[in-house]
């Protein structure tokens, strides 16, 4: 792993879970990390139910976008979570993935969404606390 470590958030359409792990993880991490988000077939927007649970964390979504996943994002990534994405993503030697089965936010209510929210805070604090040491964390 490189000095800082670069972790890439892989869910469907980059539009929710994805998003939210990466906006999550860059704001624990204050970086410590360089995070990036992609989708396997991107949406056109970030679903406003993300925008929306995100912001009540302080943490603004308005301005973030779908990306695509290509094989350059995956090559550079330290650690690669899937989230949904099945085998569109490509598998590279020398590469730690993980696979975290979340609920898809898109079409749900705003609490179903502040639950998935805050099950990918958890996932994203544990994985902070195993790639950076503790000391100036948030």
């Amino acid at each position: 792993m490189s000095t800082v470590p670069e972790v890439l958030f892989v869910c469907v359409h980059n539009a929710g879970r994805s998003q939210m792990a990466a906006a999550l993880l860059e704001h624990h991490a204050a970086g410590g990390v360089t995070v990036r988000s992609a989708g396997s077939a991107p949406a056109d927007s970030v679903n406003p139910a993300v925008i929306t649970v995100m912001d009540e964390l302080g943490l603004d979504l308005t301005r973030a976008f779908p990306k695509p996943l290509t094989g350059e994002a995956v090559q550079a990534a330290d650690v690669v979570i899937t989230m949904g994405c099945g085998d569109a993503c490509p598998i590279f030697p020398g590469k730690r993935y993980l696979d975290w089965q979340l609920a898809d936010p898109a079409g749900q209510g705003i609490e179903q969404v502040r639950l998935i929210r805050d099950e990918i805070d958890a996932r994203v604090r544990a994985l902070l606390a195993e790639l950076v040491p503790a000391a100036g964390r948030t």
